[in-house]
């Protein structure tokens, strides 16, 4: 093998998306809460909810840094699951997945309804429920035949997006100070429920529904240019920190509380039209629709990516890869819509149900992406990072992400339940998969002890059972090692053999030219192929080069995906990013 195997990476992989591109793509997403989380915060906070939404926009300024150092340490999409995947076990990870998985699904079916709500604000002849299926299937069929993300699209939809909440702020204050402030006077002398720290407490619980979608550009980070990903961060902020407290502010100002709570499905339209008439109401019912709908594709998108890495990662059945001429995983879709749809039955469409789930999951999620920044502080260290999160900043965000969580689940303890209902079959399959060797053995145990009884071969016996075993552990692991020691060595053994289903593992040491091979590390790989009976060691040694076209040589040669392959933590003067080695997954 020559030496110069592999060239810069950065070819392979160039950057798709600007700042402009990539902002309105997870912009989307995150801003079409603006459309009804004012709502909820006025019901829960009362005239206090542009205060609510204000410490909102103040936590999610602290996970700007949080989100900043994992992704900028760890540059992949799949978010929390990919932060945990390569900081912590796999059953972990997979949690994490199982949560966004949920939080995709609230998102879609949100989304859709509240379209349908404000489409509903145009035509009353609407029925809601059936249109909002309707529209699910049909972003259904559009992601089957292939249609996806088109940044071109998002920017139009995000700048007109903007342009519409702009106008509407700049109507409703125009009208405010023409009208005077009666309105708002009444609507503070209105007693709260409780005093003023419990209507904010609780406020602001419901008003983190507002930040949902802030984890999305994570998710497609590896399409975006280099110095994009932090940049989206900050403008997400700004777009929620400021729209979010002044629509909810003037909801208070111009309209009566009662007012508020009757029309919480489509508030920001009726507002347009007391400020500003039917024309205005209109141009905001339209945008909604618009970017509503593009939350759902967003989520249809999302979901497929996600559960494409969940499935290769053998986490979920095989099957679910199944693709169309199109090359499209119709399965995923199909699964993700009938879910969809079933909840959407269960709650009738329920905006604060729906929410609930929504908003146990999300901020999950968020809980799960602070755990994984103290993971990546303490196990991977030696990673370069553009930033970083103080402890401080680490326990502020997070105490308070589980105080809107705790809030959530006292607001609404039904809602808890409608949430179980979803995310406890979703990781019931997650585990059955990642303990799936455990059971079969457990199954072949059983059968085995019944045809010794039966005293005849059952048509699904211990042996087929037996067989199935070793096809499942024949997949093949590779470490990629630099010469570490045997105590590094062994920790991605015992890795290997606590989250892989697998009885085989190549040790790789590649080689430059000039260098020989370490016969000290040839002694310790075979000391501890002795200590792993279970794992069949193949210890190779390569001369090249270390980089992106040698792992995809050597996954074209030995038929292992990249997603089953290790590095250590790479240090400072390592010539790569992560996003660059195509899946390679850090496990020291």
């Amino acid at each position: 093998m020559q030496d110069d195997l592999s060239r810069s990476g950065s070819s392979s992989h160039p950057p798709k998306l600007k700042e402009l591109a990539a902002t309105a793509i997870c912009g989307n997403d995150i801003t079409s809460s603006c459309l009804y989380v004012s709502a909820l915060a006025i019901i829960y906070a009362g005239q206090y909810a542009w205060v609510a939404l204000l410490m909102v926009g103040g936590v999610l300024f602290l996970f700007r840094s949080i989100y900043g150092e994992v992704v900028g340490a760890l540059p992949l999409n799949g978010g929390a699951y990919n932060a945990l995947l390569n900081t912590t076990s796999k059953s972990t990870a997979s949690l994490a997945a199982c949560l966004t998985l949920l939080s995709y699904m609230a998102t879609a079916v949100i989304s859709a309804s509240e379209a349908m709500h404000y489409v509903h604000h145009l035509w009353e002849g609407l029925p809601i429920l059936y249109a909002t299926i309707a529209l699910l299937a049909l972003f259904m069929g559009l992601t089957i035949m292939g249609i996806g993300e088109s940044s071109i699209v998002a920017i139009i939809i995000f700048i007109t997006h903007l342009s519409t909440l702009t106008l509407l702020v700049v109507i409703g204050f125009t009208y405010l100070f023409g009208h005077g402030f009666d309105t708002l006077a009444l609507n503070y002398s209105q007693p709260l429920q409780g005093n003023i720290w419990k209507a904010l407490f609780f406020g602001f619980a419901a008003a983190m529904l507002g930040i949902s979608g802030f984890e999305s550009s994570a998710n497609f980070v590896e399409e975006q240019a280099p110095g994009v990903f932090p940049k989206t961060l900050r403008n997400m902020w700004l777009a929620v920190t400021i729209f979010n407290p002044l629509t909810a502010f003037l909801a208070i100002a111009i309209l009566p509380m009662a007012a508020v709570a009757e029309n919480q499905t489509a508030l920001l339209a009726y507002m347009g039209e007391v400020a500003g008439g039917n024309w205005l109401a209109g141009l905001v019912s339209v945008n909604a629709a618009m970017v509503l709908s593009g939350a759902v594709l967003t989520s249809y998108v999302g979901v497929t990516g996600l559960v494409q890495r969940m499935t290769l990662d053998r986490c979920l059945p095989q099957f679910l890869l199944k693709t169309n001429n199109r090359g499209s995983a119709y399965l995923i879709m199909i699964s993700f819509f009938l879910l969809c749809v079933s909840i959407l039955l269960i709650t009738l469409g329920d905006i604060g149900a729906l929410a609930g789930v929504y908003t146990i999951s999300f901020l999950s999620v968020m809980v799960l992406f602070g755990l994984g920044n103290v993971l990546l502080k303490f196990r991977r260290n030696r990673l370069p990072r553009p930033v970083r999160a103080s402890a401080l900043v680490l326990f502020v965000a997070i105490t308070a992400v589980l105080a809107a969580l705790i809030g959530n689940a006292i607001l609404n303890p039904a809602y808890v339940w409608v949430f179980l209902k979803y995310f406890l079959p979703t990781v019931a399959i997650v585990f059955i998969m990642l303990y799936r060797i455990e059971l079969l053995i457990f199954a072949a145990y059983l059968l085995r002890q019944i045809e010794r009884q039966l005293k005849k071969r059952l048509p699904i016996n211990s042996r087929k059972i037996i067989r199935l075993i070793h096809t499942i552990r024949a997949q093949q692991f590779v470490f990629f090692t630099r010469g570490d020691n045997i105590a590094n060595i062994n920790k991605v053994m015992r890795y290997i053999v606590e989250n892989e289903h697998t009885n085989r593992i190549k040790i790789v040491n590649v080689l430059k030219e000039g260098e020989t091979p370490p016969k000290k590390l040839m002694h310790e790989v075979e000391v501890l192929d002795l200590a792993y009976p279970e794992l069949e060691v193949d210890f190779v040694i390569l001369k090249g080069r270390f980089g992106p076209d040698l792992i995809q040589e050597l996954s074209l040669k030995w038929g292992i995906p990249k997603n089953f392959m290790f590095i250590g933590s790479p240090g400072d003067h390592f010539p790569y990013g992560l996003q660059e080695l195509g899946g390679v997954r850090l496990v020291i």
